[in-house]
């Protein structure tokens, strides 16, 4: 499998994970090939970041084919810089990563005039490869409905509408902008964000979106019980917009799972930190989806079979594990990250 959008740690985030152990864990869980993203503490926005990242990584021979994506800042010659690496080095740098509202690392572009620069300079530079996006529209947020008492209330300070806007925003600003790459929607959580990349898709727009197996198979209800343990960014939806993002990715609507997989320490989620390990999930979700009598064909693509193809992939190989191993590879995932949601969730 390959799983196209992960926050592996190390550095100055030791504690959290390292690279050597996130690479152990996804290769027993059955994944051959990965995309670590930019958020990083120091971020991957430079050369110097970026190939050290790739050197460490391949020193590890790990068994998992890594790859990353380059982060994006305001700021032009990065911009620059970053696009003509992605270039260069693809498909290790598989491409550029754009944070069209702030998560973890405040890395976020909020302003609409910042947004739209991203896309002038990438169109000036000739770049036609993939954007990645995190679309929660900023303006939109409401830190005001923050209730300490109950971790559900995330959900309304991240609110559906702040996240389809923001795709509109993307897939609007990067037409007008001259932008001719590839745009992908990463970990979208809403019928009405799904809807708008159908509609830019029909229009004849190079996009693509993935769901997470937290956004698949967990709702608020599940925040509202266990707080913390079940707090990201986007957050968790109401029940029937889980089940309506379910029935989606069934009738193959969606691009491909990813999950977002983002581990912290127990003091960072007693903080208020945003994110989930993600591994165990996955596999619960293939679970899921075979139990929901998903076609065969169409689980192989969207554990990677899309994602090879439009990143060249051709060394990985892909296999989904066995059904009967499934729960035990997911219990086995869960330990190794004590705290994990997904185990704490269905306990």
């Amino acid at each position: 499998m390959i799983d196209p959008h992960v926050h592996l740690r190390d550095w100055n985030q030791r504690e959290k994970e390292t690279l050597a152990h996130g690479l152990s864990v996804a290769k027993a869980c059955g994944i051959t090939a990965l995309f670590d993203m930019p958020n990083t503490n120091p971020p991957l926005t430079s050369r110097e970041t970026i190939m050290r990242r790739l050197e460490e990584a391949s020193a590890l021979a790990s068994g998992v084919s890594y790859h990353l994506w380059a982060g994006v800042t305001g700021d032009r010659g990065q911009v620059l810089e970053v696009g003509a690496l992605a270039q260069d080095l693809f498909p290790a740098v598989v491409g550029l990563k754009f944070f069209a509202g702030h998560s973890t690392a405040n890395m976020g572009l909020i302003t609409e005039e910042e947004q739209r620069r991203v896309y002038r300079h990438l169109s000036e530079a000739g770049y036609e490869g993939v954007v990645a996006l995190h679309c929660e529209k900023e303006s939109l947020l409401c830190p005001e409905c923050n209730d300490p008492f109950d971790l559900s209330s995330h959900s309304r300070v991240r609110p559906p509408e702040a996240e389809i806007a923001s795709v509109v925003d993307q897939i609007r600003f990067s037409e007008e902008e001259g932008f001719c790459g590839h745009l992908h929607i990463c970990h979208l959580s809403t019928m009405g964000a799904l809807e708008a990349v159908e509609g830019a898709r029909s229009a004849g727009r190079r996009i693509s979106c993935a769901v997470t197996p937290h956004h698949l198979l967990l709702s608020e209800e599940d925040a509202k019980e266990r707080s913390l343990w079940a707090k990201m960014n986007p957050p968790l939806r109401s029940e029937a917009e889980r089940r309506a993002l379910f029935a989606a990715t069934l009738a193959g609507r969606i691009d491909w799972i990813e999950t977002d997989h983002a581990p912290h320490t127990l003091a960072d989620k007693e903080g208020g930190a945003s994110g989930i390990p993600g591994f165990s999930g996955l596999l619960l979700a293939v679970k899921a989806l075979i139990d929901g009598g998903i076609d065969p064909a169409l689980l192989s693509e969207l554990l990677g079979g899309r994602v090879k193809r439009l990143f060249s992939l051709e060394e990985v190989g892909l296999s989904i594990p066995p059904y009967g191993q499934l729960q035990a590879l997911s219990e086995q995932a869960a330990r190794e990250y004590p705290f994990d949601s997904f185990a704490r969730v269905r306990a």
